[in-house]
């Protein structure tokens, strides 16, 4: 346990110190309260949440951000407990809302409730990503049971958008299309289960989807990106009827402007995903460590790079530039 009676008691962590810069500074380790556990983070990533919220500020309470501010995706171990749902030494995933996550630092303090106990033999490096995978097995439930017959399109193929392609192939869709520009994704992707990859965007993508599917449209969309622009694609993207998730984190606190108009006319069912955090027994993200942990799905390949905490710039940086092959970027913290 760390010792936070002297000053020297310092840990590193992620500042966001202004829209769009992040840098690695030392800051005070936090202190727990009753009912919070203080976790030593073992292994993190980053989220195109993330992306958007440094950006754009979305959901930041301001700049300079809290430390470790707004990384939610991470596993590490319990080093104080002042709860009674958890034990020095637990391995746990921790999984607290966006606007409260701190993940980005050497240690950070979780309410109970959004700590998720895991086997002691998980592999650190790949279970972090059940956070992300969680938020889909939670959105595929207001899904059919079955996709059997139905074609499925995935608009991007960030982490995402490829936990999206393995899990519609597991829901039985008949045929699964993306729309992703960058190649080394688009070539994930069919190992996923990705059937049909377009590699333009805009207008362009929209008639290859079209010539993909005799004209109608997919019958369901999922859009894992979060701009505006593909926001209103998703709308001529899929058929009449059709379903849209809105999974994206949006671009903006601002009003978003939209094609309402095709949304109006296409009679689309669209719904938003948030609240994975807030299930009893945050059971999607068990689901979701179970099928990393067992060989379900293998994630290794999605994190294109590791990038140590004391780095974090250069994280963001690749992460935000999208080159090099990157795909999910891994912080470290040895």
């Amino acid at each position: 346990m760390p010792d936070n009676s002297s000053s020297s008691a310092l840990m590193r962590a992620a500042i966001a110190v202004e829209r769009g810069v992040v840098r690695c500074d030392e800051v005070e380790i936090p202190r727990s309260s009753v009912g919070e556990v203080l976790v030593r983070t073992k292994a993190a990533s980053i989220c195109g949440s993330d992306l958007h919220m440094v950006n754009t500020g979305w959901a930041m309470h301001a700049f300079p951000a809290m430390a470790g501010h707004p990384g939610h995706e991470a596993v590490g171990e319990v080093v104080e407990s002042r709860s009674d749902s958890f034990s020095e030494g637990d391995i746990v995933l921790t999984t607290p809302h966006i606007w409260n996550s701190r993940c980005f630092a050497d240690f950070q303090v979780v309410d109970d409730a959004h700590v998720l106990k895991l086997d002691a033999g998980v592999d650190l490096d790949t279970v972090t990503l059940a956070q992300q995978l969680g938020t889909v097995v939670y959105a595929a439930k207001r899904l059919p049971e079955s996709l059997e017959g139905q074609t499925c399109l995935v608009v991007g193929q960030g982490s995402a958008g490829l936990f999206w392609d393995f899990t519609l192939r597991k829901l039985g869709a008949e045929k699964i299309i993306s729309i992703e520009p960058l190649a080394w994704r688009r070539e994930l992707g069919m190992s996923y289960g990705v059937d049909s990859s377009i590699d333009v965007t805009g207008d362009a993508a929209v008639e290859a989807v079209r010539d993909l599917t005799n004209g109608a449209g997919a019958d369901l969309v999922i859009e894992a990106v979060g701009t505006t622009p593909t926001l209103s694609q998703a709308f001529h993207l899929v058929r009449d009827e059709g379903q849209v998730v809105l999974f994206g984190l949006p671009e903006s606190e601002d009003p978003v402007p939209f094609d309402y108009s095709q949304m109006f006319k296409s009679r689309a069912n669209a719904f938003t995903v948030l609240g994975s955090q807030d299930e009893p027994g945050l059971t999607s993200y068990s689901e979701a460590a179970r099928m990393i942990s067992s060989g379900e799905i293998d994630v290794e390949p999605i994190i294109s790079h590791r990038v140590n905490i004391s780095d974090i710039d250069k994280a963001f940086a690749l992460a935000n530039d999208r080159v090099d092959g990157a795909v999910k970027i891994g912080i470290t913290f040895d």
